[in-house]
Formats: structure tokens, sequence, C-alpha cells
């Protein structure tokens, strides 16, 4: 009978009317109420489902697989700072003894796929906490006050759970607060303002003698779009910047994925663990994965070096395609392909690690690069290099059919990129300079004269190299995958000859 309820209204209700009409009352004050009632009811409806929904979600990580710090790789930093900032809960007597201030919450900033989420899993652990997750999409609704509603829901289910569990602390962990923890521009997202408004007040309503205790974590990728307000000690007092992994790290988080997996015994990790440069532990992950399922299709026991190269490649470019390119084209790739190599080694001797003609994701061809080391801070003539390096394709196509493809695009883009970092850095012609100052115009104008420049010095030095083009561009098309020993065999020898 309840299904057919709004049925029913739907009949009746305009007959009501039209007999009220009829009679000659006036039937607005019954619109105006019978809107408002329908608004304040389904916003109920819906936040009564959407907080039903949320706790659903987060009520299985209670009974979660325990996920402690030994888990977590590449982090040492991060990891040291945050047990630190735990042992106030876990060592609270002492900690007032000194008379310190408990904190209220603990801040993740870094890039995506660096660990935040797995941090605040095993802060759970290691304090013996309650753990409660959620996104700050959650918090997000198109009626007013929901979201806030939403925020008390939470502080208040990790009480109540604590309590019921018999724990001391609880600690939420609130993912992507750059959603509901935006600056405030004085604008008319109120919705959006009551949500952070709400989070405030629950974070001050946060005391060192209330039990159970209560620790929020968050974490963002995007630190400098949160509100001031939300940033200030006695609210998010500890920030801890959780970034890539050196070279250390990653292989500490390859030796950790490859634990319950079979690995030959000539596999090199240390040397994955150099190509895999700028990767990050979710990435890192993935190659391990990846190199697994390649070892499944060919159905190997083990996991080989080979596998593990191939997983690279396919998380850097994507897994590779079936596009047929005719001869001319695929001339034009291996000739743009070659100039991205050749002037990588007259630019940084030994740093290709392979030059292939097969197709990867929207790429028909690729030059990986192997850093010979993690470096941190580059100089203009380190950042140059790199922008001829990224311009040597179109240039080797200038030099062969006398014009470019679209094949360049993403190269420009990478150039244009690192033009943006030599201005940002006071490393040009225009000196130090604030960027956000610099209109469309003068922009077009520095990216106009610096790769025109560096575009000419690329071609001027990859003419004599002429010879080196012609052999190698065969042997390309007929192996369409060279190694980096094998590309610089060939260029040595060709060199030679």
């Amino acid at each position: 009978m309840r299904k057919y309820l709004p049925e029913i209204a739907i009949g009746i209700v305009p007959v009501l009317l039209a007999f009220f009409i009829f009679i000659g009352q006036n039937v607005v004050p019954i619109l105006l109420f019978g809107v408002l009632g329908f608004v304040v009811f389904y916003a109920s409806r819906g936040r009564g489902k959407m907080t039903a929904l949320s706790s659903q979600q987060r009520r299985p990580s209670v009974k979660a697989t325990p996920f402690t710090f030994e888990q977590i790789g590449g982090q040492e930093r991060a990891k040291q700072e945050l047990v630190e900032a735990l042992d106030f809960l876990v060592r609270h007597e002492q900690i007032a003894k000194l008379g310190i201030r408990p904190l209220k919450g603990i801040l993740l900033a870094g890039p995506p796929g660096t660990g935040k989420t797995l941090l605040a899993k095993a802060a759970a652990q290691y304090t013996d906490s309650i753990y409660l997750a959620a996104s700050g999409s959650e918090f997000v609704e198109m009626y007013v006050g929901v979201g806030a509603g939403r925020v008390r829901d939470l502080f208040k289910e990790a009480r109540t759970k604590a309590n019921k569990t018999g724990k001391s602390s609880a600690v939420i962990f609130i993912d992507e607060i750059e959603v509901i923890g935006g600056k405030r521009d004085g604008g008319q997202q109120r919705e959006y303002d009551q949500t952070l408004n709400q989070l405030l007040t629950e974070m001050d309503g946060i005391h060192a003698n209330e039990s159970p205790r209560i620790l929020l974590i968050a974490a963002t990728n995007r630190k400098e779009m949160l509100d001031s307000a939300l940033l200030r000690p006695g609210r998010f007092d500890r920030h801890i910047h959780v970034e890539l992994p050196d070279k250390k790290g990653r292989l500490h988080i390859l030796n950790i994925h490859a634990n319950n997996k079979p690995i030959a015994e000539d596999v090199d990790l240390e040397r994955i663990a150099t190509e895999s440069y700028g990767f990050s532990g979710a990435q890192l992950e993935s190659v391990m994965n990846e190199a697994a399922i390649y070892a499944l299709r060919e159905e190997q026991d083990k996991i080989a070096e080979s596998h593990l190269t191939m997983a690279i490649d396919k998380v850097m470019m994507g897994e590779k395609t079936d596009r047929e390119a005719s001869r001319e084209e695929r001339e034009r790739v291996a000739l743009h392909e070659l100039g991205h190599a050749i002037m990588a080694e007259m630019v940084r001797p030994g740093s290709v690690s392979q030059v292939a003609l097969s197709p990867r994701g929207k790429a028909l061809g690729y030059v990986r690069h192997n850093p010979q080391q993690d470096q941190y801070l580059y100089t203009k003539a380190f950042l140059n290099g790199q922008i001829m390096i990224a311009l040597g394709g179109a240039a080797a196509e200038e030099m062969f059919y006398g014009d470019r493809s679209t094949g360049s695009r993403g190269d420009f883009e990478q150039a244009m990129s690192i033009v943006k970092t030599l201005v940002e850095s006071g490393l040009t012609d225009l000196g130090i300079i604030d960027s956000s100052m610099m209109t469309k115009e003068s922009w077009a104008g520095i990216n106009r004269s610096i790769l025109d420049e560096l575009m000419e010095q690329t071609k001027k030095m990859l003419e004599p190299k002429r010879g080196i083009f012609t052999q190698s561009l065969q042997t390309l098309l007929r192996e369409e995958t060279l190694s980096g020993d094998e590309f610089r065999l060939l260029l040595n020898g060709t060199t030679a000859a």
C-alpha cells in the first residue's frame, strides 16, 4: 500500500485544489505550505539515506585487517613524524605531566598515490583506535545544512563506536579535505561555508580530558587551497608532507610488494628502482602487479626482469595498441624518436634506457630515459638541456621532411612547462618576477624567444648526425625496440665509421 502513496497523492491533490478554488478558497497558502513540506521531507530523507550509506561504508573498516607502519615503504620521515604525533594519544598520562596539549588534527599533504590513506589506517592500528573514513565529497549536498549535519554525525558515530567497543580513542580520516575545507571567499556557497564552520566547531570541541579521545587526520594533494582557519595551531597542529619516494624508498616499496610474488633470482630490483624515477607508491605497486600479469600471459613460473621493464612502460605510457601505421608514418615516427634519443645522448650521455617504435597509449613511439640519480635542484643549463631533448623529435622531422607533425604536441607542452619553471625560478632574462602578474602576451613572448633559440641550437647539433639517423632508422624499423646499450653501440659504431 505504501508504495502507491505517491500515485494516490498525485491523483487526490489536484482534485482537492480544484474543489477549494470552486468554493472560493484562497489556495496560495496551501500551495506554499505544500512546496515547503515537500522540500523539507525530501531533504531530510536524502540526508538520512546518505548518512546511513556513509555509516555502512565506514563500518566495515572497524573490522578490517590490521595495517601497520612496517607495511608502508618509502615514507620513513613521514612515518617518524606521524608516530611522534600519535604518541600524544598513546602516552597521554606522561604528556599531561609535561603540560603538553594533545594534538587535535594531523594534515597529510602530498601527491596522489603516496600512501596518505595507508598512513591513517596504520595510525589507528598504532593507537588501538576506532577508525572511521570519509571523503570530502560525501559532505557536499545541494541542500543547505546537510553537510554540517553529516560532520556532526561523523564525530558522534566515532564516539559511539569507541564506547561500544571499549576503545579509549578514535581516529577519523577525511580524504580530499579541500572539498569542504577550501578557502572562503565571501561568495554564495553557503553550504560549503556551513560545512567548514561545523568542522571547525567539532575540532574546537575536542578536549584533552574527554573520553574517548578523538584525533582527526585529513589528506589533501592541494594544501594551498585550504582555509587558513583550518590550518592554524589548535586545529591541524601537525602538517606532514608525504612526498614521492626517493630511490631508497622505491626499492623498499618494490621489496614489500615482491614478498608475495615469485621473483627470478637474476632480477635486479635496484635497477628497477632507478628506472622508476618519479613513481609513487601506488605506481610501484602497479608495476609489480603488471609484471606478474605479463608472467602469467607468457605462462612463466617466475617474474623476470623483462616483465618488470614492460610493466614500467605500461604504467608510464599505457598498454600496447594494435594501431597499424603506414610505412611513411612509421619512418616519420622512427626519425622523431631517434631525434629525442640522439639529442639525449649528446646532452646527457648514457641517459637513454630504451628507444621503441611500438605504439603505447596515445604515443606511436617513445624514448625512455634512465636517470643516473635522483635530483631535486636544477640549473638553467640542465633545464635548457631538457627542453632541447624534448624539441629533438620536431627538429629531426624538420631536417628530413621540412615540416613538423602533430606528434610533437606533447613535446611542446613539456617544453613550455619547463619554460614556466625557468620563469618562476628567476632563471630567464626577465629576472626575478611574480609570474601571476604576467599577461598572456608576456608568456607568449618569453615562450617564443626561449623555444625558438633552443630549437635552432638543437638543429645545429643534430645536423652533423644525419648519418646516424640514416643507419639507425633501418635498424629501428626492423627491430622496433632498441635497448639503451644497443642504441649506444649503434651510435658509437656509426660515429667511428
